[in-house]
Order: C-alpha cells, then sequence, then structure tokens
C-alpha cells in the first residue's frame, strides 16, 4: 500500500515560518501530481498546492506569494515552504497524490485525490 507521511508542523507565531515534508515511495514520486491541503475545524479540506510529474506547480490564491511547494526526486520527498504565517493558516495540513500528468487549471478538488497521509498539525498564534 502506497504511502504518504508528513512531518514539520509546529506551533509558531503570526509572521513565522514552517517547512512541511511529505516522505513517499518512489512509485508515487516519480508517477503523480503531489500536493497540499489542509483543514481547519468545521471547514472542508482546501487545496493549497502542487507539483507535477514535470515540475510544473499550482497555487491557491489564499497563499500564493506565502507559500512554495517544490519536491526533491532523489529523496522522495514534497515540500511546502510557508512563510508570514497568519492565524488564519491554522489547520492539519495534508500531503495528497493522484497518478500524473493532470490537466487541471488549478490545484485539483480533494476528492480527486488516490492517496493521502495522515497529516501534520500547523498551529499559529497571534
Amino acid at each position: 500500500q502506497e504511502q504518504l507521511v508528513e512531518s514539520g508542523g509546529d506551533s509558531v507565531q503570526a509572521g513565522g515560518s514552517l517547512r512541511l515534508s511529505c516522505v513517499t515511495s518512489e512509485t508515487i514520486a516519480s508517477t503523480c501530481w503531489m500536493g497540499w491541503y489542509r483543514q481547519a475545524p468545521g471547514t472542508e479540506r482546501e487545496g493549497l498546492a502542487g507539483i507535477d510529474i514535470d515540475g510544473s506547480t499550482k497555487y491557491a490564491d489564499s497563499v500564493k506569494g506565502r507559500f512554495t511547494v517544490s519536491k526533491d526526486n532523489a529523496k522522495n520527498t514534497l515540500f511546502l515552504q510557508m512563510n508570514n504565517l497568519m492565524p488564519e493558516d491554522t489547520a492539519m495540513y495534508y500531503c495528497a497524490a493522484v497518478p500524473g500528468p493532470i490537466q487541471a487549471p488549478r490545484v485539483p478538488s480533494p476528492h480527486g485525490m488516490d492517496y493521502w497521509g495522515k497529516g501534520t498539525l500547523v498551529t499559529i498564534s497571534a
């Protein structure tokens, strides 16, 4: 069974930065579009950013300019660099994947993902 394992979540003050990591198998890393999603209590899961097998990236408007998605193919690891964090960024952050390349103008709906990690918690205090 394919796995995605997130790490890097923490509690930081507003204005701070965090870097999330998602380690996966070579199969997923080399054949899938991989992305980051988040879900705050009482809200729907939201797509944030992702990277396809050709290296192209997509971002949600809510994080464009503050978050950067990248991937280390040698280490089968997806990253999300998050800067200028705000209290509204508080959520559980998930890594997800679906066979690529994908044909979508924006970050896909979470319902379209085939693989999910268990999440890592990010808490931002004012």
